[in-house]
């Protein structure tokens, strides 16, 4: 127990000088960038320090994991380690960018070797820690996880290969479940009673699923979580009880329209407007990467509706678009006067047109390319009334900042699902006489995932913890950033200690690491993630 403590004592010690140094590097940048307004200046310094700020904030998630017992603290040690190194690559030939001096981290260079060292990441191999979860959320995992192992693991190499639809059954046995109304609150037919319990059974929720299925699974619960969210932000009381209980039912399914084609991450300048027309509004433009827009009923849409576009985001309004479920290969859909969907006469005719894009993973919802045509929507369709006309922007972030922290556990479950497939085949795998796992450099890559899966977790847990108190924005994208961007590295190696056969179809790896790599691209593109968002926030605080 002496050595434990001397080493978690050793790693808040490393963590501190670490920390020293992208805080100084942080102020530099601040007054460099003349408090943040010429950041684009410094995008590969505020990159980098974006990153090294969210492995900090992760390594302190791990350090408090690891003051639970000696199992704990050795995974928290070979994270920190771990952590504190990649800091040092970013700096090194970089010190007077940095503010720092070369060899900064001399002082903690004992502990680093010590937590780096082959033999201790190897005898982490088969280490992957408990999760400390109280009964309550112990019971959220093991109901999803029989879920998403009963019903969603039997389907999902189907439906990546084929790039086929996900089940109707399975929607609806997700549905019994609650999974669709985890944010819901009860009194509009939901499960959601607010507080800490909320935000954390939706990632304890969201990983189970994802482990089996990041495409057919955990990304299911992904659009009406958003949704829900901007809902109750800025939603009429009539909107609330209107749709949350159908949502929270499974009864309708939610696609989110944001993104355009010249448009990614770069909210502010979207194109598609929504025009007044008479008893509502005409939506015109192309959407793209709305996923599983063909099957939802209900589409979140931003749009413009100042058509001053010097505004930015204070012109854009979120709408509640109705439409039909349609054929997944592709649709047409058109409004004429006079026909269910209320559209007015004298406004002529209408169309909705979806074009599927074929994508090399994250298969089963599919995403499109969406081509409104003076697509009219009723006055009731503008989220928050008149008065959230203008307000779209804040609203769709109030859904986003949860949907960022839902992705950091979607790459839970990945990388959850990528370990475990690794160890069981390098139990199972001879080579030169014994099973891989009993080589070092095996087991030493076993056991840095052990470590970056825990911590991730326990930051990903320690933000809703934040988000239900009503805080951790910025933390929403660290926990997005790193561990997105480490579900990338896991499932490689995962991969490649399968060898051959991890480039096999046959074998689950494949379609892991294929998976994974859409998610530092989603939900904020993890450049404009680090450069808009967290190093912005950062700078912000450093210059007051």
């Amino acid at each position: 127990m002496t050595e434990e403590l001397t080493d978690l004592a050793a790693a808040r010690a490393a963590l501190e000088m670490a920390d020293e140094v992208v805080q100084g590097a942080v102020s530099a940048l601040a007054a460099a960038s003349e408090r943040g307004r010429r950041l684009d200046e410094h995008q590969v310094l505020a990159y980098d320090l974006a990153h090294a700020a969210a492995g900090v904030a992760t390594s302190r998630a791990a350090l408090a994991y690891g003051a639970r017992g000696e199992e704990e603290a050795r995974l928290a040690c070979a994270f920190v380690a771990d952590a504190i190194t990649e800091i040092v690559a970013r700096t090194l030939g970089r010190e007077q960018e940095w503010a720092t001096a070369p060899g900064w981290q001399s002082a903690a260079a004992s502990f680093l070797a010590a937590a780096r060292a082959p033999a201790a990441l190897a005898a982490l191999a088969e280490t992957p820690g408990r999760r400390h979860l109280d009964s309550d959320f112990e019971l959220v995992q093991e109901t999803f996880r029989r879920f998403a192992e009963d019903q969603i693991e039997p389907v999902a190499e189907e439906i990546h290969r084929r790039n086929g639809d996900i089940p109707e059954k399975l929607l609806k046995g997700l549905a019994e479940m609650g999974g669709f109304g985890l944010s819901v609150p009860e009194e509009y037919g939901g499960f959601a009673s607010g507080g800490e319990h909320d935000y954390m059974g939706m990632v304890v929720a969201t990983e189970e699923l994802s482990r089996a299925s990041l495409g057919a699974g955990g990304a299911l619960i992904t659009r009406p979580e958003i949704l829900t969210r901007a809902l109750l932000k800025g939603g009429t009381e009539e909107q609330k009880q209107e749709l949350l209980g159908p949502i929270a039912a499974g009864e309708t399914m939610v696609a989110v329209a944001v993104t355009e084609p010249d448009y990614g991450s770069d909210v502010a300048n979207l194109t598609v407007t929504a025009t007044p027309a008479t008893g509502g509004y005409l939506i015109n433009g192309v959407k793209t990467w709305c996923t599983f827009a063909a099957r939802a009923e209900v589409l979140m849409l931003l749009a413009r509706t100042d058509p001053d576009r010097a505004k930015g985001h204070r012109g854009l309004s979120l709408f509640v678009v109705p439409k039909p479920q349609s054929d997944s290969r592709g649709f047409r859909l058109a409004q004429e006067e006079g026909d269910e969907s209320g559209r007015p006469a004298g406004l002529g005719r209408g169309s909705l047109e979806g074009r599927p894009i074929d994508t090399l993973g994250y298969r089963g919802m599919h995403s499109y390319e969406l081509a409104f045509d003076s697509w009219w929507v009723p006055a009731g369709a503008l989220v928050g009334g008149e008065s959230g006309r203008d307000k779209g922007f804040y609203l769709q972030m109030a859904g986003f900042e949860n949907g960022r922290l839902q992705t950091a556990a979607r790459a839970l479950g990945v990388m959850q699902a990528a370990y475990e497939e690794a160890l069981e085949y390098a139990r199972n795998r001879k080579a030169f006489g014994e099973p891989i796992l009993e080589y070092q450099l095996t087991r030493a890559k076993l056991g840095k995932m052990a470590a970056v899966i825990q911590a991730s977790r326990q930051f990903a847990y320690e933000v809703a913890r934040m988000m239900a108190q009503g805080e951790g924005g910025v933390e929403a994208s660290m926990v997005k950033a790193y561990t997105c961007r480490a579900a990338e590295w896991l499932t490689r190696e995962a991969m490649q200690i399968h060898g051959g056969m991890g480039y096999a179809e046959e074998f689950k790896v494949s379609r892991l690491f294929v998976d994974a790599r859409v998610l530092s691209i989603f939900e904020g593109a993890d450049e404009t993630l680090c450069l808009k968002v967290i190093a912005r926030r950062l700078v912000e605080q450093a210059a007051g």
